[in-house]
């Protein structure tokens, strides 16, 4: 018997991403991806992906512990919008957060870069998936 096979399409990962907002929506995080990732060095919203049985806000929180040694509140976690992407290893489901408040200084725990920056971001290379986030807040954020 010959059965024929079809390349199956791997289910969306679930991902939560912030964009911690400061200067009065001015500003915002962006992170560098670490190196044996895919995408190293690309810059991104801080953020990963959702274990079983968490919501994205509590995803949020323990990224942003991990990552950025932050702690954030549910309670201040405006789920604002949600994309997908196809990247050649994952496909991904993003779903974007506005974070105005946390406890603590973000400081880079994975060994990659951090920078504050304002529309239009200045590092580069910038992470694909990021670019309809990056235009919806240049539409939507008061410029200086």
């Amino acid at each position: 018997m010959n059965a024929t096979l079809t390349p199956s399409t791997p289910p969306r990962v679930e991902v939560a991403v912030a964009i911690l907002l400061r200067d009065d929506d001015r500003e915002f995080l962006l992170g560098s991806r670490p190196h044996g990732k895919p995408y190293a060095g690309y810059w991104e919203f801080p953020g990963g992906k959702l274990e079983a049985g968490e919501s994205v806000a509590q995803a949020l929180q323990r990224e942003m512990h991990e990552e950025l040694g932050i702690q954030i509140d549910h309670q201040h976690v405006e789920i604002w919008r949600t994309t997908e992407h196809d990247y050649p290893h994952a496909q991904v489901r993003l779903h974007w957060c506005k974070v105005r408040l946390w406890q603590g200084n973000p400081q880079p725990q994975e060994g990659q870069q951090i920078a504050w920056q304002s529309l239009p971001p200045t590092v580069e290379p910038i992470l694909p998936g990021a670019f309809p986030v990056l235009d919806a807040l240049q539409h939507s954020t008061p410029q200086i």
